[in-house]
């Protein structure tokens, strides 16, 4: 069997843009150049006089965030100006605070991985703006509410009845 490397760009975000907790609404936030998921977690030493000259460390609580970055987009079609709707969402989010500013979110990978999760996050730092010549950028951090959830990857499991979301355009 050959082995190929896997390509960053194949990850999707998808923001939850429904009212209604029943029915997940989910919109990709397009325009993306950058997506990183990470964990951040804390460990306690737990070396014990057992083990002379060995240490241990146990892990007491995890932490997940994404961050991400890519270029503002909006609808070129539309006689007036239309943002991307996932990038909006999330623009919007970052001005709240509190239980106000969660967010449900999900990402995987358009390849067909196995990489799928989903979970609650609040987005902090959206950042924007950028030098004359610039295209604009963006970029945020959404930070883990919870443990994030384990899902299938919706691009080899369509819903019910539905074909998978394509995002054959690479998000553009």
């Amino acid at each position: 069997m050959a082995l190929r490397s896997m390509l960053a760009s194949d990850w999707v975000l998808e923001i939850d843009a429904s009212t209604n907790a029943t029915a997940p609404q989910w919109t990709p936030v397009r325009g993306l150049s950058s997506f990183s998921e990470s964990s951040d977690d804390n460990t306690e030493d737990d070396a014990t006089n057992d083990a002379p000259g060995w240490g241990s460390d146990v892990i007491t609580q995890r932490k997940w965030k994404i961050e991400a970055e890519g270029k503002r987009k909006r609808d070129t079609k539309a006689s007036t100006y239309t943002p991307d709707a996932g990038q909006e969402f999330i623009r919007k989010a970052a001005r709240k605070v509190g239980f106000e500013a969660d967010v449900h979110v999900r990402w995987y990978r358009r390849d067909g991985s196995p990489d799928a999760s989903e979970g609650w996050a609040q987005v902090s730092e959206f950042e924007k703006g950028g030098e004359t010549t610039d295209l604009e950028p963006f970029n945020f951090t959404l930070l883990g509410q919870g443990a994030p959830l384990e899902i299938a990857n919706p691009v080899t499991v369509p819903p019910a009845g539905a074909a998978a979301a394509s995002t054959a355009n690479g998000g553009k």
